[in-house]
């Protein structure tokens, strides 16, 4: 009897052992991407080179958050003077983590006073679909680096 009794409190720890092992169904929702949004304000200026700097907040639907401060340098074909104020969905990203870093941004503007704009940037597979409302004057075509990092 005792030896049964051994043996199935062996089999019972050695079960137990292997169920601590395994991760909880919420660990493999932590794999599934999330999406990120973020508010944000830039002002800058172009004249062949354009240079913009701003602050704004991401939020993520895992509840991360955190300011941040924005940076937009480029080249092209531009001029203007402009201030802008957004949104942004930011797709494909599995912690606020990734969210921060250098993106691709190309496009073409044309605005007097009051204008509108709308963009998609890249960062290898993360995405950011911005778009915004500006006062001031701007027009060209550019090529720009659009940076965002952590507020400090």
């Amino acid at each position: 009897m005792k030896k049964r009794t051994f043996g199935l409190t062996a089999a019972l720890v050695l079960c137990a052992a292997a169920l601590g092992g395994m991760p909880a169904a919420p660990a493999l929702a932590a794999n599934a991407p999330i999406k990120c949004h973020l508010t944000y304000e830039l002002a800058g200026w172009s004249a062949i080179y354009q240079h913009a700097t701003g602050s704004g907040h991401v939020v993520c639907d895992n509840g991360e958050r955190r300011a941040v401060t924005l940076s937009v340098h480029g080249g092209g074909l531009t001029a203007g003077k402009f201030r802008v104020t957004g949104k942004g969905d930011i797709s494909n990203v599995y912690g606020i983590h990734d969210v921060f870093g250098s993106y691709a941004q190309g496009g073409a503007s044309a605005g007097v006073v009051n204008s509108g704009t709308a963009q998609v940037l890249t960062k290898g597979t993360v995405s950011i679909t911005l778009t915004g409302t500006g006062q001031g004057v701007n027009l060209g075509v550019a090529l720009d680096k659009f940076d965002i990092e952590p507020a400090k």
